[in-house]
């Protein structure tokens, strides 16, 4: 694999799986599901009419394209292109990467009130959205 591999993405997939990846993270994180359950985990308590900045959108964007891109060049690198192996490749990346660096991240953490709750609930988002990134990327080549 190499950065040549940049040139060949197809870069609306990655925006597209980019923009997925996001919005997956304002559902996750927002009181409709886990919202609640990870303020309480990191030890944040946010007044009900608080609302946050517009600029603290910016670097989980930025993250979630970052993420879309380096999936894509795996996807593009191992030649994957089935819906089956786009789930392979996410499992391993989301699994094998992600979760298993926030679950020693966590564990370690001895500043979060319930740090393994806040490691189920963010790994599980890398996981169910590296997965979407896969699908997508590997499927929209």
């Amino acid at each position: 694999m190499s950065f040549s591999t940049l040139t060949d993405l197809n870069w609306l997939a990655v925006i597209v799986a980019t923009v997925a990846f996001f919005a997956l993270g304002g559902l996750w994180y927002s009181n409709l599901l886990f919202g609640k359950i990870w303020s309480r985990a990191v030890g944040w308590e946010m007044d009900g009419d608080e609302k946050p900045p517009v600029t603290i959108y910016l670097m989980p964007l930025l993250t979630c394209f970052v993420t879309s891109v380096a999936v894509a060049m795996l996807a593009a690198a191992t030649g994957t292109d089935t819906f089956g192996e786009a789930i392979a490749l996410g499992v391993v990346t989301g699994l094998g990467l992600a979760a298993m660096a926030l679950l020693v991240t966590g564990f370690f953490d001895p500043k979060k009130p319930q740090p393994m709750a806040w490691v189920a609930i963010t790994a599980g988002y890398h996981l169910v959205g590296i997965l979407v990134v896969s699908v997508i990327v590997a499927l929209w080549q």
